[in-house]
């Protein structure tokens, strides 16, 4: 089968996708697919050679990103680097990548792709539209603030804010991922709070407030109609954020999490209804925070997470015997609805 594996991109998560492409690449040509490297920051060139492609670590410079305007997607799928093409295997992350416009150019092409659809993509990329979604299906998720830009500089914003939802908060961009932008607020102080909003106002228009919940992180990734086993993410300072993801040794993954197995069955069985309330399909990973009275907390859902051979959704995998190469088959299988068609 021709796939084209679109990694890449131009949102602040480039460096980790084209890691993610590498990984899916070598394990689609093991399974003996015809496999074509597709970036489309770079537009109608996008088709790149394999053997060049570096992986790269840390933020790529925004000086970096300038240089690919958003129009370049639209130039890459119209391309004839597609021509051909049976499956596009997406290992595109947050802007661009997760938020449905990938999907939205490739369902006008007519090539199909792995994932979920441009309702669902666009719907778990917002995190406010996600919460409230969570809320309507009975899944626990923090409470929450919304702030607009013209909150910025307003201490009487900052004081409801820290009066309801107390002195330790998480802030956020409301649709970036790889904790892009996020700062932890503990103290309550103003101008932390202050300084922690312009922050987050640099990746995105809507910006959200949660409390943060004392206790533990956990994950669990859904491949098709399953939940893998839970996963607990220990990085060494308290706060899983960029470097904690992607530089070796920072965190500790404990897979299946040391949680009792009604926790586990309860976070396994939230984190399918949350992807599956968004209309999610083929993969995905849902977040927790579990508190210390035992009470789980759900973050989002990342419809696209991190696919080296090491993340965490094939981490998981592993744990129940699918490896990395089989994940991707399985992941393939579902996009295409191979597997409805054999039980049929």
């Amino acid at each position: 089968m021709k796939i084209a594996v679109v990694f890449g991109g131009i949102s602040p998560e480039r460096n980790v996708s084209i890691s993610g492409g590498l990984a899916v690449i070598k394990a689609l040509k093991s399974l003996g697919h015809e496999v074509v490297a597709i970036d489309p920051a770079y537009g109608k060139y996008c088709l790149r050679n394999i053997e060049d492609i570096e992986p790269r670590t840390g933020y790529p410079s925004k000086e970096e990103l300038a240089e690919f305007p958003p129009r370049n997607l639209i130039d890459a799928v119209n391309s004839d680097a597609f021509d051909g093409v049976e499956l596009a295997f997406l290992v595109l992350h947050g802007q661009y990548g997760e938020d449905g416009k990938i999907q939205a150019l490739l369902d006008l092409r007519g090539i199909p792709y792995t994932g979920s659809n441009v309702k669902a993509s666009s719907l778990a990329i917002d995190k406010i539209s996600s919460k409230m979604i969570f809320m309507a299906a009975g899944i626990p998720t923090p409470e929450w603030i919304v702030i607009t830009k013209d909150h910025i500089d307003n201490y009487d914003a900052y004081e409801e804010i820290r009066e309801q939802l107390g002195n330790h908060i998480v802030i956020k961009p409301n649709d970036q991922g790889s904790t892009i932008g996020i700062s932890i607020v503990k103290g309550g102080n103003l101008d932390d709070i202050g300084d922690a909003i312009k922050e987050a106002f640099k990746y995105s228009d809507k910006v959200l407030v949660e409390k943060f919940i004392e206790g533990r992180e956990l994950t669990v990734g859904v491949i098709g109609d399953e939940a893998l086993p839970v996963i607990e993410i220990a990085p060494q300072d308290g706060f899983y954020d960029y470097e904690h993801k992607y530089q070796k040794g920072m965190t500790e993954y404990i897979c299946p999490a040391d949680i009792s197995h009604d926790i586990a069955d309860f976070t396994m069985n939230s984190g399918y209804t949350a992807f599956r309330a968004l209309g999610c399909s083929g993969f995905g990973r849902t977040d927790f925070r579990l508190d210390n009275d035992g009470m789980i907390y759900c973050l989002e859902v990342n419809t696209i997470p991190g696919f080296t051979e090491t993340s965490l959704v094939p981490m998981a995998a592993a744990e129940v015997e699918i490896e990395f190469p089989e994940l991707c088959e399985r992941i393939i299988n579902i996009a295409l609805n191979i597997e409805q068609e054999e039980d049929e």
